[in-house]
Formats: C-alpha cells, structure tokens, sequence
C-alpha cells in the first residue's frame, strides 16, 4: 500500500500538549482536526443557554476549549493568531470518520494503556491503509498498545514523542514497533525535521526512550545527592545550571516548569519497568516528593513548588522550600567560589574546571556527573544504538549544551575514567573497550571539520550523520574557504560560486569592524562570486549596534565621529542593496535595530521560523540609523501607484507605529503580517537548514537572470504628516501616555519618515532620507535622557522609560 503525502492531520487529545501539537500543524499549513471525548453532562453556562448533551457545541466542548486556549497560551505555540482557522474541532463519537480523510493520525491521550488500545482499535475501524498513526506516548511501550491491531496497521504505526512546548523544543523523538516499515520511519524523519523543523532522533520501546530516561535519572540522583549532602535546592540550582552546561532554570525551576506529578509519573514509570537494583533505588524518589505530590505543591501549575512568589508590601519576592520542614523561606543567594572562576572560561574548560574543584560544589558537581556518564552509557545499545541519539536527545530535549557522551569528553574520558575506577565506580564494558582499543574520546574531528563518533558496534569511528543540506561555516572555515575577514566578521565561500558574510563580533553585536568587512565583502563578491548570503551560526543573527560605543563616543563629545560610524553604516547598507549580484539575508532568532536593517537592504530575506525583528532603538533613546527608517516606509508604501490620490499617511503611520512602538515579530511569519517581512521573503522551519535554503534562494535568483534594483525617487507626506503626527503626540503626552522625551523620539521619527519639513507628495531621494535619518541620529546622541536610557539597557537588560 502507497505511503500518503502528509497534507492533512489529525489530533486525538485536545489537552494542552495535544492542542500545541495542532498548532505547530498549523503553523506549518496543514489543516489538522483537534478532537476529544464527548462531555457526560452540561456544565450551567450551557445547561442557562438552553443547550443539551446533543448540542454541537457541548459535544465539542473540550477539543473547542483546547483550540480557544491557544491564544491565551503565553507560549505563543502559533506563528501566527490566523493559523488557528486551520484547526478543526470535533470529537470521538461523532467525527472518527473524518480520520478516512487525513494522512496523520497523531495520539496525545491519557497516559493510560488500556485507554490508548482502545482508541487505536477506533481508529483502525476508520483508518486508510497508508495513513500514518503515531502516538505521543512520553514512555508506555509502542509494541503494547498496538497488539490488538492488524499487521497492516501496525507498519505504518510508530512513536513520535514531541517535547512540551512543541514550536519551541526541537526534540522529537522516533520509536517504531517491530512492525514498522524503513518507508515509514523515514519518511516520517524528512517530514519532522524538514516541514515541522524538528532535531529527530531514534529511540527504542524502552521506558521513557532516551531523554526523559536520562534526563529523570539525572534529577533523581540530584535530588538523593542534595539530601546526602545536606544542600539547599538554591545550592543545588546554581550549580546544575550553566556552569554545567544547563539552562539557567538548573534542576528544581525546570521541575517547577514541568510540574512534579508529571515528573513523578515518569520516573514511577522507569521504576516499574526496571529489573536492575541500583536503577530503581535512584528512581524511588525521596519521600519530601510524595508530600509535595499530595500538598499540591507541584510548581508553577499550583503556584507553588520548589520555589514560589510571595507579594507583600514591599514587592514580589521568591521563597524557597526547606524540603526538611516543608516549610517556604526567602530565597538565599549561593555563593561559591569556583562560580565565580568558571564564568570567564568557555563551556567545555568552565565544566572541567567545575568538576575537578576541591570544594563542596565541585565534589557535588563531579558526583553526579560520573554517575549520569556511567548511567548513559550504561544504556546503549538498550535505549538507542549510538552516543550521538543520546547526546542530541538531552541537547534538544533538555536544553543541555552538551550531552553525556560530549561531557565526557569535555573533562576527559581517559583521567576520568581513572578516578571513577579509584573510587570504585563500575564503569560499563562498551566504554572499557574503548579505551582499550586506544581511544580516548568518543568525537573527534576530521581535518576538514567533519566531526566522527565512536560507535561501540563496530568498535571504531564513523561519520557523524548529517544532512548535505546543513552547511557548517566552522567546518567550511577549516576546509580553507575563508575568503578574507576580521575579528567581528568573516566572508566565506560556500560552494556553487555563492558566498557568505558571517558576524561573529561579540554577542552578534554590529561594530565599526564589521561594517568595514560588508564593503569589502559586496567588492569581493562582485568581482568572484555569483551572490552573497549574511548570515552566521551564533546565538542570534544580530542584536543590533553596539550602543555601549556610541554612549561613550556621545559622552566625549565625539559627534563627527559617531556622524562618520553612521554614515559608514549607511554607505555599506546601500552598497548591500544595489549590489551587481544578488544578496539574501538569513535572519534567526534576534533580529533586532541593526540587524533588522542588514536584512531589510537585502534582495531577498530566507528568515527562520523563529524570527524576532524589530526597529527596538526607541528603548535606548535613539532611531534607526543605518536606513531602517526609509526601507520600512517603502515596504509599507510601495503598493500604492504614484499617479493615485491615496492618502499615504495611514500607511506612513503604520511605519511609524512600528518604529516608535518597538514592535518585534514573535515569528518570521509574524513579521510577515506586521509588513516586515514581503511576500516574496521565504521561511526556513528547521534552523539547522537555513543556510542551505538561503543558498538555494541565491541560485535561483541567478537562474532567474537576476537584475539589480534601480534607485527611484520616494513621495513623502512632508509637513502635512508631519503635522498630523506632532497633533497626536502632543495629545499623548497630556494624557500621560508618554514621556517628554518619548515625544522628542518619536517626533525625529515622523520627521524622517515624512520627509522633513516639504511640501506633501515631494520627491525625495534615498540619499535624502538618509541624510535627515543621521542628523536626527546625532541630535538624540546629545540628549541626556538617551544616555540613561542606554546605561539601563546595559546594566540591567531592561528599557528604561524617562
């Protein structure tokens, strides 16, 4: 039977991970129905409006709650609000047909086996042969719950467990029963990874799979050594955070965030399943988590957990439980000194330099981690057949910068394995051979960069799998394609006659250096390449100019210097966008001020799904300076024909708004609906690929015979608009909206966007526009209230409004 082309799917759970699975369908256009049992009686809102059991809207009750409930999720599980139209309530009894008619069947129902046997026999009574069924299970066996069904049916069954929430957490993990065929596996790999931008590794039908086996033994062995060790779960939390390479929630707030009784459930599961002793002692949780399970303290869900908000007079603080008493407390700050040390090192020195400490942090730190490298390895090929699934599991599952396996290798998997042995650690065969053999870590990279894994089956290294569409600028910059470049940025040839323009200034920040390289790099690019990507692999595309050299720049009175900077800015920008070959910007995560007008200025934009962009200067004080004003006001007025009569000012005002507010998308489809973005800009959902897909979009415009764009001359509103914008301003501030010198801000931005002080319908050139955008820049650079603007950003990550 031919494999279905997934086009449509279909949610049966409509709970909160149900619902966000739909969503994250959606958000990638696939019309997706959401259902969920039928409600046994009326609740008296219904009962008042005179509806009965029958009524559509009480038989639908559940999945039409689910669906409503994303748009209040804080989470923003949608790219966009109008996604939600895609989504379909139904229910169990009455739309089961409507399975006949999908490609996806996806299961998100109570962790309960015999519950799940019998939707699934359901399902079969209304499934297509070649329709894919998956369940969402985060542990119960995948064999076990389809043993009632055909064998037909079984081969187009497997896992797909995706982690909560799913937009954000790129984990998604495989698990076929024994029936499941390769046609299937991997399709369902491409689709996830490719379509719904997931980071997929294989598991086996064991307890819990991979991540939450690991990642639950790691807070149960956490929890046991705290105890042992007498600690406080802030002791505990500031040193299972970053310095070991974890996410800044550490172990008790991500137990808050994940709720207890979820995390007990799991852990209960692993404990039931285990025949190894030692297994299920870690997994038999210490009595204080039982009476937080039965006291409602089970984290953010309840309002209390490990830590909780309490509000007196004198604010919010945060409390801390003495798990000893059960009792909540005023949060107390660790201190450690080894901390302190570990912060100026990079991640994988900084968790050597943790582990190997001679202090109660360092002892607390090395305990954990030599039993969770053990415990993993321990469970290969039990879990999974190789370390990479494993380290991928916890990288994209937990958020861990590095997985067991990449842990080990970090503190040294030789001289620690001596020390495990010394204190009489069992270390597993698989490692023991390794080492034997002559091998001492389990990655190593090639001399072109490409990275190897150890694999324990045929015991010797092997290609780490890899995508050809992933393109790594490390491994292209190792291979010798490094064109030239600075110490903030490197242009990089990327094969196929395209280059790419990297940023790699601290924190993808934009620094003189950098703009210098842009006017190198589109020289460079003209004269030896066909087109030019920007783009890089950091943490952010681009968090905008470094404001920290302008404030001290301003504070010295240096104003032609800081006119030269901008102007250079400009001049690079505009070089970008009338460049002789085409240039596309690959924007990702922060893209914000600076970075927003790089990409503006590009021919095209291939921006990730996650996107967050925005002009945000107004929080510092300051505008766009490098074009942003002018390229936001063409987006929001290059539909309108210049021999028209339209007033162009509702659309000045929306670039106005977009400016003044600060408004930045929560998605690369967002930014489309803002206007950011046009419908011709492409989105790219797995980031892994952004690259390769930015790549493609260059090559396609140079099959295209691409043509460079010719500077035309803007119709600006003048002194009508400017007046306009002046009148609501003034109006704003006597009502005590804004601030005196949020006017000021925002009275420069209708300035620029209006052209200044001409007439209405005056033809102004881009040059012109940039001109009275740097004056408007230099004079914000004088005030003093910018300047406390910009210090409060600095200290504290947060706007100051003055």
């Amino acid at each position: 039977m031919a494999l279905k082309t997934i086009r449509k799917a279909a949610v049966l759970g409509a709970g909160v991970m149900g619902a966000t699975i739909a969503a994250h369908l959606a958000n990638v256009g696939i019309p997706t129905y959401l259902l969920d049992i039928v409600p046994r009686e009326l609740t008296p809102e219904e009962a008042e409006k005179g509806l009965t059991l029958k009524s559509p809207e009480v038989r639908n009750r559940l999945s039409n709650i689910g669906k409503q409930d994303l748009l209040k999720n804080k989470q923003n599980p949608l790219y966009r609000n109008s996604n939600i139209d895609l989504i379909t309530p139904g229910n169990f009894e009455d739309d089961m047909v409507k399975l006949k008619d999908v490609d996806w069947i996806i299961e998100v129902i109570v962790e309960n086996m015999d519950i799940k046997k019998k939707v699934f026999t359901q399902v079969e009574a209304n499934w297509t042969p070649g329709t894919i069924v998956s369940s969402n299970t985060s542990g119960l066996s995948i064999n076990e719950m389809v043993t009632e069904n055909s064998a037909e049916f079984r081969k187009h069954f497997l896992g797909t467990h995706f982690f909560n929430p799913p937009r954000w957490m790129k984990l998604l993990e495989l698990i076929p029963c024994n029936e499941t065929t390769d046609e299937v596996l991997d399709y369902v790999h491409r689709f996830c990874e490719r379509v719904l931008g997931k980071g997929v590794v294989f598991a086996k039908d064991t307890p819990n799979f991979i991540a939450n086996r690991i990642g639950t033994y790691a807070m149960a062995y956490t929890m046991k050594l705290m105890e042992k060790e007498k600690m406080t779960v802030e002791e505990v939390d500031a040193i299972t955070g970053p310095p070991m390479g974890h996410p800044k929630s550490a172990s008790f707030r991500t137990l808050d965030m994940v709720g207890l009784d979820t995390f007990c459930h799991v852990a209960r599961t692993v404990y039931d399943k285990s025949g190894d002793p030692t297994e299920k002692e870690v997994f038999d949780l210490p009595p204080f988590m039982q009476k937080m399970v039965d006291n409602k303290m089970l984290g953010d869900k309840t309002k209390q957990g490990f830590y909780k908000k309490v509000t007196d007079n004198s604010g919010k603080k945060i409390f801390a439980l003495d798990y000893t008493t059960m009792e909540y407390r005023p949060q107390e700050k660790a201190r450690f000194d080894i901390l302190g040390k570990t912060k100026n090192a990079g991640l994988a020195e900084g968790f050597k330099m943790l582990v190997e400490a001679d202090e109660k942090a360092g002892h607390f730190a090395w305990e954990l981690t030599k039993n969770f490298m053990v415990y993993s390895a321990s469970l290969i090929p039990e879990i999974a057949d190789d370390i990479f699934n494993v380290d991928r599991a916890m990288r994209w599952g937990f958020n861990w910068k590095l997985g067991p396996f990449e842990s080990w290798d970090a503190i040294g998997v030789k001289e620690s394995v001596e020390k495990m042995k010394a204190e009489g650690l069992k270390i597993p065969a698989n490692v023991e051979e390794m080492l034997a053999k002559g091998f001492d870590s389990f990655y190593k990279e090639d001399d072109k960069g490409a990275l190897n894994y150890y694999d324990f089956v045929s015991k010797s290294y092997k290609p780490l799998p890899v995508s050809a569409e992933i393109i790594s600028l490390p491994a292209l910059k190792k291979q010798g394609k490094l064109v030239l470049g600075n110490d903030d940025g490197s242009l990089i040839d990327m094969g196929d006659g395209v280059c790419c323009l990297e940023m790699h200034s601290p924190r993808q920040a934009v620094s003189p250096m950098f703009v210098e390289l842009i006017h190198q790099a589109i020289e460079e690019a003209e004269k030896n390449f066909v087109g030019m990507v920007i783009g890089n692999q950091g943490g952010n595309f681009c968090v905008g100019a470094n404001v920290a050299l302008i404030m001290m720049a301003a504070q010295g009175g240096e104003f032609e210097m800081i006119n030269s900077a901008v102007k250079a800015g400009q001049d690079a920008l505009m070089k970008v966008k009338y460049s002789r070959i085409p240039v596309v910007g690959a924007p990702f995560q922060m893209t914000l001020g600076g970075g927003m007008e790089i990409v503006l200025h590009c021919d095209r934009i291939q921006a990730a799904a996650d996107t967050f962009m925005g002009q945000v200067e107004m929080g510092v004080g300051l505008i766009p300076g490098w074009g942003g004003n002018k390229e936001l006001l063409i987006r929001f007025t290059e539909g309108l024909r210049d021999d028209t009569k339209v007033d162009q000012l509702p659309y000045v005002q929306k670039a106005f708004e977009a400016i003044a507010m600060a408004t930045v998308s929560t998605s690369a489809r967002h930014a489309q609906e803002l206007g950011f973005l046009r419908k011709t800009d492409k989105v790219t959902v797995n980031l892994d690929y952004l690259l390769h897909d930015a790549k493609q979009t260059v090559l396609a415009m140079v099959l295209e015979s691409y043509e460079p764009p010719q500077p035309k001359l803007i119709k600006v509103i003048g002194e009508y608009g400017l007046a306009a914008f002046k009148a609501g301003l003034q109006n704003m501030l006597w009502g005590g909206y804004i601030s005196e010198h949020d006017m000021k801000i925002a009275t420069e931005i209708a300035f620029v966007l209006c052209g200044g002080n001409v007439k209405p319908d005056t033809l102004v050139s881009e040059q012109y526009l940039l001109d009275i955008e740097r004056e408007a820049f230099l004079r914000l650079c004088g005030e003093e209230k910018t300047h406390e603007r910009i210090t409060a950003i600095l200290t504290t990550g947060k706007p100051l409004r003055n």
